[in-house]
C-alpha cells in the first residue's frame, strides 16, 4: 500500500523574484488543493508519490512537480506568460487610439456590465469575512539590527526572507471576523463582527482604537468596481470605470484557457504617468458575463504620492452559488519610506471571504440598527490559540505568529516604557508623571503685548488616578502687566471611562481668569502657543476673561452628540480695546466691565466619522459624509449678574468632496442670527481673523482682529486640493512633486440699527486702534472676500500660499495681500 507524505515549497515570480500568493498547488484529477501564503510558502500532503501535482496562478504557464526524485521540497519560479513590456516593444510607433481597438472594446463591455457584476448588483448577498492588517518596520540592515541599542530587543527582528539578508520587525497587528449580509432593496449592509484581536500599546502612551481607525482608512477595502479606489487618504480611478478609456491604455496581452472558461489578459496603463492611476493586469472572462476574475495592479513610480516607496493589488475572484462572480481574496500591500532604498515601514491587509451565498433572503431584524455591529464570541480562556486557527481562512505567518507576543514583551521592557514617554512628549506635549501628566509644552513659553513675556505651568489627572474624575490646572504670569492668569477644572465621567477618548459622557465645572483675543478661535493648537506669539499689524485688542462654566456633554454610537451648559461671563478690556458710550451730548461714559449669563445647547452630527485621539485634540480621518453642526444661546439678563437678552442661533456644515483625478474640496458653510436689541457688540459675532503669518483654515487670513461685527451671516470657505494634476505634467517641475492649492472665503452680514452703534448711541461705540481710527465695521453691501494660490508639498511637508484680500481695502492698517505657510503632512 502507497504511504502519503507531505511537499514544501516556495513560489516566486521567476523575473522580479517576488514570491507569489495564493497560487495554486493541486493534485491533477482530484478536489485536493492548497494555496501557498503571503511569502509563497506551501505545505500539502499527498496520499502517495504516484499522484501528478500541478502549480498554478492567473497569468502564468502551469508547472508540473516531479515527484519521481523523491524530494520533499521544491522551489518554483513561474515566468510570466506574456510580459507587458513586449506589446510596446512590438509596435513602438503605433499611435494608440481608443477607435477601433479591441482592448477598448472588451473593457467597454465589463463597464456596461458592471453593475450586475459587482455585489451590490444583487438582491441578497451574506458571507463570512477575515480580514488581517499587520505593519512592520521593513529592509533593516544586519548592520542596524545588530547595533548595541538594540542589544535587549533582538527577538523583535525576523529575517525579510531565506533569500535575502534584510530584516524586519513586525510592530503592529489586527484581525477581524465578520458575517456580513447585504440587501439591495432597500440598500443596507450589514456586518456582525463576532471575534477581533490586536496588538496593543499601553493607552497612556497610545490611542489604540484611533490607530486602528488610521490604519484601516490607509489600507482601505478596495472594490474593483468603484469608479474610485480610496487609498491613502487619496482617490484612485478604477481601470473600470466609467471614465477609465479617457484615462488609460488598454492592450489584450493573452488568452488564458482555464478548467472552466477562457480568460482574456488586459494589460492598462495610465495615459499620464503622474496621474492618480494604475497599471497591470486584468483578467476578464469570456463567458458572457464579462466579469472580472483576478487583477494584479501597482501604482507608477512617477506618481506625486509622498512617502510611498511601492503600493500592489491583488484581488481574486470565484463563482458562487448562482455562477456569478464574487471576491475570494483582496490583498493590498503598501511599503512606506522616506528615500527609494533604505528602511521603510511595510504593511498588509489581506481579507478572505468564504460560505457566500447570492439570494438568500433575510428578516428585516437582521438589517436593523448601526451598519456594524460587535456581537464577539467568547472564546474559551485556555484554548484562545486554537480558536483563532479554527477562524482562520488562512494561516499566520511565522512574522504575523510573532506580534502579539512581541508587543506585550515590549510593555513591559523598562527602556522602552522611557521611549515611549520621549516620544509622547515630543508628539503630544505632555510628560507623563505617574497619575498626573504635565503640559502641554509648548505653552510654557509665549509673549504678547498686553502681558510681554508670558510663562505658564499646568497639567491634568489621568486615568490612572480615576477614571470617574478627572482635573485640570494651569498658572501663567505676564511680567508686563505683572498679573497672574489661571485655570482650573474638574470633571465627572457618567460613563465611567476617559472623558479624553469617545464616547465621552462628563459633566465639567471650570473657572478660568486669563486673556483672550476677542473673536480668535483656534483649532488644534493653544492660544498661547510660542509660535503664535509673531504677529502682523496692531495687536494690542485684548481682553481679561473671568468665566465659571457648568459644562455637559454625551456622545453617542452613531456620532452624534449633545452639549449644553451654563456660564457666567465677565469681560474687562485691556490692551486699545475701550467699552465706552458715546452720546451726542455730553461727554463718554467708561463701561470697565460687561457682565453676561449664557445657557447654551448645541448638537453635532458627523456619520460615519473615524479620528485619532490625541492628548489634546481629535484629529480627524474625514470620509466622503458631512458634518452638521447646530447651536443654540440665550443671554439672560438678571440671573447671576447678567445684564443683557439675546438668542444665538449658529448652524454649519462640513463636507469633503472628492473630485477623482481633480484632487478634493473641502466645503464649509455656516452662518448666525443673533435677536435681540441694545446688544453690545462684544456679545455679537466677532469674525475669525488671524494676524500671524500661519496660514489657518478656518480663519479669515487677512482680516484684522475684531475688524468685522455682525448680529446676522452667512460665510463660505472652500479649500481645494488638485494633487499635483497641472504640475505633475509639466517637464522639471514635476519633479518636484508640488501640488496646487486653491481657497477661497467670503463672508457677508450685517447689523440691524439696534445693534448698530452707528445709528444707536446707547451702545458701546466702535473699537478704535492706537491712532484713534474707527477699526472695527460691519458689512456694507458687498461681502468680505479673500482668495489664495499655494504651493502644497514643499519638503513633503510645507504649504505656501498667496493670500489676497479682494474688498474693503480702505480700512485701516489692512494688508491686501501676504504669503502664509502652514505645515501639511499628507500622502
Amino acid at each position: 500500500m502507497a504511504q502519503s507524505f507531505k511537499i514544501k515549497g516556495n513560489v516566486i515570480d521567476k523575473e522580479t523574484k517576488e514570491p507569489i500568493e495564493f497560487a495554486t498547488i493541486a493534485i491533477v484529477g482530484s478536489t485536493q488543493a492548497t494555496k501557498t501564503d503571503e511569502l509563497g510558502n506551501f505545505e500539502f500532503s499527498l496520499p502517495n508519490k504516484n499522484v501528478k501535482v500541478r502549480v498554478s496562478y492567473v497569468g502564468y504557464p502551469s508547472q508540473d512537480l516531479d515527484l519521481s526524485s523523491g524530494k520533499t521540497y521544491f522551489s518554483i519560479a513561474l515566468a510570466a506568460e506574456n510580459e507587458i513590456a513586449e506589446v510596446i516593444i512590438k509596435k513602438p510607433r503605433l499611435k494608440y487610439s481608443n477607435k477601433n481597438n479591441p482592448a477598448v472594446e472588451l473593457i467597454r463591455q465589463v463597464i456596461d456590465h458592471r453593475d450586475q457584476n459587482r455585489l451590490t448588483g444583487q438582491d441578497f448577498v451574506e458571507f463570512e469575512q477575515y480580514e488581517k492588517i499587520s505593519l512592520g518596520l521593513s529592509n533593516l540592515s544586519e548592520k542596524f539590527v545588530n547595533k548595541k541599542a538594540f542589544k535587549n530587543y533582538q527577538f523583535l527582528f525576523q529575517k525579510q526572507s531565506d533569500s535575502t539578508s534584510t530584516y524586519v520587525l513586525p510592530a503592529y497587528m489586527e484581525e477581524k471576523v465578520s458575517k456580513v449580509y447585504y440587501r439591495n432593496d432597500p440598500k443596507k449592509t450589514k456586518q456582525y463582527i463576532i471575534a477581533e484581536q490586536k496588538a496593543e500599546f499601553d493607552p497612556k502612551f497610545v490611542d489604540n482604537e484611533g490607530l486602528a481607525n488610521y490604519f484601516n482608512k490607509l489600507y482601505d477595502k478596495v472594490d474593483i468596481y468603484d469608479n474610485n479606489i480610496t487609498l491613502l487618504t487619496n482617490q484612485f480611478l478604477s481601470p473600470i470605470a466609467n471614465s477609465a478609456p479617457t484615462f488609460y491604455r488598454y492592450y489584450i496581452t493573452d488568452t488564458i484557457k482555464t478548467s472552466k472558461s477562457y480568460l482574456v489578459e488586459l494589460s492598462f496603463f495610465p495615459r499620464s504617468k503622474g496621474d492618480f492611476l494604475f497599471q497591470g493586469k486584468l483578467y476578464v472572462t469570456l463567458d458572457g458575463q464579462y466579469a472580472v476574475q483576478g487583477t494584479k495592479m501597482k501604482v507608477s513610480e512617477d506618481i506625486n504620492l509622498n512617502f510611498v516607496r511601492d503600493l500592489n493589488i491583488e484581488l481574486t475572484f470565484e463563482k458562487d452559488n448562482i455562477n456569478k462572480y464574487f471576491l475570494s481574496r483582496s490583498a493590498l500591500g503598501i511599503d512606506f519610506a522616506l528615500t527609494g532604498k533604505g528602511k521603510g515601514v511595510q504593511g498588509n491587509r489581506v481579507v478572505y471571504y468564504k460560505d457566500y451565498v447570492n439570494g438568500m433572503h433575510r428578516p428585516d431584524s437582521l438589517y436593523a440598527g448601526a451598519e456594524v455591529e460587535k456581537i464577539i464570541e467568547k472564546a474559551p480562556a485556555t484554548n484562545q490559540r486554537q480558536y483563532w486557527a479554527g477562524l482562520r481562512q488562512a494561516p499566520l505567518t511565522n512574522q504575523e505568529k510573532a506580534i502579539y507576543q512581541n508587543i506585550d514583551s515590549l510593555q513591559t521592557m523598562p527602556s522602552f516604557r522611557r521611549f515611549m514617554d520621549v516620544a509622547a512628549l515630543i508628539l503630544s506635549g505632555y510628560k507623563q508623571a505617574g497619575p498626573v501628566e504635565i503640559g502641554p509644552v509648548n505653552t510654557f513659553y509665549s509673549y504678547n503685548p498686553v502681558e510681554g513675556l508670558r510663562l505658564r505651568i499646568g497639567g491634568r489627572t489621568t486615568e490612572q488616578l480615576s477614571t470617574r474624575f478627572f482635573s485640570e490646572a494651569y498658572a501663567a504670569y505676564g511680567f508686563e502687566d505683572k498679573k497672574w492668569k489661571y485655570f482650573v477644572s474638574g470633571t465627572y465621567s457618567i460613563n465611567n471611562k476617559s472623558v479624553y477618548k469617545f464616547p465621552q459622557h462628563y459633566i465639567r465645572a471650570s473657572y478660568q481668569h486669563d486673556t483672550k483675543i476677542p473673536g480668535q478661535n483656534l483649532e488644534f493648537i493653544q492660544e498661547d502657543n510660542v509660535l503664535l506669539s509673531f504677529k502682523r499689524g496692531e495687536n494690542k485688542s485684548y481682553l481679561y476673561n473671568d468665566t465659571y462654566k457648568i459644562e455637559y456633554k454625551a456622545e453617542f454610537g452613531n456620532h452624534f452628540s449633545i452639549n449644553a451648559g451654563l456660564t457666567k461671563w465677565k469681560q474687562t478690556p485691556a490692551g486699545v480695546i475701550r467699552y465706552q458710550i458715546i452720546p451726542e451730548m455730553g461727554d463718554p461714559t467708561i463701561i470697565n466691565e460687561v457682565n453676561t449669563t449664557e445657557a447654551n445647547i448645541g448638537f453635532r452630527w458627523a456619520p460615519k466619522e473615524q479620528y485619532y485621539q490625541g492628548k489634546l485634540y481629535r484629529t480627524p480621518i474625514y470620509n466622503e459624509y458631512p458634518i452638521f453642526t447646530f447651536n443654540y444661546t440665550a443671554g439672560i439678563k438678571g440671573a447671576l449678574d447678567g445684564e443683557y437678552n439675546y438668542h444665538n442661533f449658529t448652524a454649519g456644515v462640513f463636507k469633503r468632496v472628492y473630485l477623482s483625478q481633480f484632487g478634493y474640496a473641502d466645503v464649509n458653510l455656516d452662518g448666525t442670527y443673533i435677536l435681540g436689541d441694545n446688544i453690545a457688540y462684544p456679545l455679537l459675532t466677532l469674525h475669525r481673523a488671524n494676524q500671524t503669518y500661519a496660514y489657518q483654515l478656518q480663519s479669515y487670513n487677512l482680516m484684522n482682529f475684531m475688524e468685522f461685527i455682525s448680529d446676522h451671516h452667512a460665510s463660505i470657505n472652500v479649500q481645494y486640493y488638485m494633487n499635483g494634476f497641472i504640475l505633475n505634467k509639466l517637464p522639471l517641475i514635476k519633479k518636484l512633486q508640488l501640488r496646487e492649492v486653491f481657497s477661497f472665503k467670503g463672508l457677508y452680514g450685517g447689523l440691524r440699527d439696534q445693534n448698530n452703534p452707528t445709528y444707536n448711541r446707547d451702545l458701546f461705540a466702535w473699537q478704535r486702534n492706537i491712532d484713534n481710527e474707527i477699526s472695527s465695521f460691519t458689512f456694507g453691501d458687498k461681502p468680505y472676500m479673500e482668495a489664495s494660490v499655494g504651493l502644497g508639498n514643499i519638503f513633503k511637508v510645507l504649504r505656501v500660499d498667496y493670500v489676497k484680500r479682494l474688498n474693503y481695502l480702505n480700512q485701516p492698517n489692512v494688508s491686501d495681500w501676504g504669503i502664509r505657510a502652514r505645515i501639511k503632512v499628507d500622502f
